[in-house]
């Protein structure tokens, strides 16, 4: 069935707080629980096309339910194409700023449901119809921050799940801590499993560089975001005095962000987020840009759709095992030999377990 004999009929939103089983320590605070809006773009034809939206503080899920909502009633009877449907979404925001913050997710929710939807239409996995194939894609598990005493542990952790990398946040009060605990997490790990760390903006320009240049020897495989995500300057600056590959674009705001960063020569390395990019329409626009400059593309978050598009990503590095939405899911992803392969299913393969989207649901 080809996209352009779906037609929607209505957009159903589901705001949930799912509490983590193990909350997750920054530098700028701790997650506990995980504020997602789930979105059902029901079809006349009876397709429903499924995405998620991860509002990361209670307070912003009720004015991106409502945002959701309103979108909802103007695109009802509208075409299932999703380049289409983004033009008419963007138009909509254009004196206010454009597609950016709020409206940036709430488009990116609808154009990943409308990818759901046509992919289903086809009978093909999503992978397939963007002109892939299903493969595993290796992961990394993405950790919070964890003290030198925990690193025996969450070394046992990473070797047991079968992952072959694995992620945590650093950003303690002195370089002296940050150097503890790379070194302790480092040490009980063989070395063909690659350690990153992520200082989630907390550092000055200054600063970066110096601690940037103290982990140099640690066999790490990235530094991310050790600024302000938008200091493009700036990171080109710790990127130029700093040996380890810098990692930026998890805050990309659509591939515009992008291509101002590789502008600035800011990182080595770039990591997608579905919903800050612009959905899968804006993910494959940004993988344009990777292709041409040669960078290798990990995801963030979203491990359901990142599983379907970094394997049409050319440059394919990592994709981010941090599994927000398990909870509510019928049958989520599973790690296999540290690997995560879409399922061969049509569609993005998600499935709301109905019981548990009614017990985290939230009015």
């Amino acid at each position: 069935m080809p996209s352009a004999e779906l037609t929607i009929r209505k957009i159903e939103t589901h705001p949930v707080i799912i509490p983590l089983a193990e909350p997750l320590t920054t530098s700028s605070g701790m997650i506990a629980e995980v504020p997602l809006v789930l979105i059902d773009m029901v079809t006349e034809e009876g397709i429903v096309g499924r995405s998620y939206i991860f509002a990361y503080q209670p307070f912003a899920l009720a004015p991106l339910n409502v945002l959701l909502r309103e979108l909802s009633e103007d695109l009802e009877g509208k075409a299932v194409a999703p380049f289409e449907l983004e033009r008419s979404i963007r138009a909509r925001f254009t004196l206010l700023g454009g597609a950016r913050g709020l409206a940036g997710l709430a488009l990116a929710g609808i154009d990943m449901a409308a990818w759901d939807a046509v992919a289903q239409a086809a009978e093909q996995p999503l992978v397939s119809l963007l002109g892939g194939r299903r493969r595993p894609v290796p992961a990394y598990l993405s950790l919070g921050m964890i003290r030198e005493a925990q690193a025996a542990e969450m070394a046992e952790r990473t070797l047991g799940s079968g992952f072959k990398a694995v992620k945590i946040k650093i950003g303690w009060p002195t370089l002296q801590e940050d150097l503890s605990v790379v070194r302790a997490l480092r040490g009980r790990l063989p070395e063909e499993v690659a350690v990153m760390v992520d200082f989630n903006q907390s550092l000055g320009a200054t600063e970066a560089i110096q601690r940037g240049r103290a982990l140099d020897g640690e066999g790490i495989a990235w530094i991310e975001e050790p600024l302000p995500c938008d200091d493009f300057e700036g990171c080109a600056a710790v990127a130029a005095e700093v040996a380890t590959p810098i990692q930026l674009g998890e805050n990309f705001t659509g591939p515009g962000d992008f291509a101002a960063a590789q502008q600035a020569t800011a990182m080595d390395y770039v990591m997608l987020d579905a919903q800050q990019i612009g959905g899968v329409t804006g993910w494959m626009r940004a993988a344009a840009l990777a292709q041409t400059a040669g960078q290798q593309v990990s995801s963030h978050l979203f491990v359901e759709y990142s599983a379907h598009l970094l394997p049409v990503t050319p440059p394919c590095h990592w994709l981010e095992y941090l599994d927000v939405a398990r909870a509510v899911l019928v049958d989520p992803p599973s790690i296999v030999d540290g690997c995560l392969e879409a399922p061969d299913r049509p569609g993005a393969g998600l499935v709301w377990d109905a019981n548990a989207v009614k017990r985290h649901r939230v009015e």
